[in-house]
This record gives structure tokens, C-alpha cells and sequence, in this order.
């Protein structure tokens, strides 16, 4: 079984908005759990630099945050995805298919880029 990779800088906010606007609400176990099993189990997500994370995108306006209770009768903080993180979402996913392309082009040549 191959050993899971840390989820690759500047990535993270990516997935985080994707996962929100996929399943709404989450707190941040929840996030860290659905990254990691989207990515079938391949990619660990680290507290240490999901929390940060969160923060950050709360701060610039993408998700909003609130206290609620978690299913095993916990506190826990929520997080949403608010109208500004929609946007986002839709320029990161462009952005990172954009780059995507561009790596393909190295990765795989066409007979027409000789």
C-alpha cells in the first residue's frame, strides 16, 4: 500500500471550498476526513496546516464559521461556504484546469507541438 502524500501547497483552499460547496456545512475533521477520501485515501490533510487554512479563508471572506454541536455531542466549529467563496471556488477550479493543461502539454507531447 503506497504511503500518503501531504496534500500539495496551494491546493488545499481548492479542495476545502469544493468539499464545502459539495456536502455544505462541515467542521474541520469532517473536511480533513472527505479530502483524504476523495483523494482515495492518497493524501493526508495535517491539522497543522488545515487549521491555518481555514482561518485564512474565513478572514478573506470565502467560508463563514459558526459553533454548533458535532455528532458525537461535541462542540465544533462549522464551516460554510459564503457567495464570495463561490466565486473563488469557480476561478481556483479554472485557474488549476488551466495548469493542468499546461502539465499535460510537458508530460505528454503532441505530435503537433514538435
Amino acid at each position: 500500500m503506497a504511503a500518503k502524500s501531504d496534500v500539495w501547497q496551494g491546493t488545499l483552499a481548492l479542495m476545502v471550498l469544493k468539499t464545502l460547496e459539495t456536502l455544505g456545512p462541515l467542521h474541520g475533521y469532517g473536511i480533513a476526513r472527505r479530502i483524504e477520501q476523495t483523494s482515495g485515501d492518497l493524501l493526508e490533510v495535517r491539522y497543522g496546516t488545515l487549521y491555518p487554512a481555514l482561518l485564512k479563508l474565513e478572514q478573506e471572506g470565502f467560508i463563514s464559521a459558526e459553533w454548533g454541536v458535532s455528532d458525537n455531542n461535541r462542540r465544533a466549529k462549522y464551516y460554510a461556504l459564503t457567495r464570495a467563496g463561490r466565486k473563488q471556488l469557480a476561478k481556483e477550479a479554472h485557474e488549476w484546469g488551466q495548469t493542468a493543461d499546461i502539465i499535460a502539454r510537458f508530460i505528454s507531447p503532441s505530435e503537433e507541438a514538435s
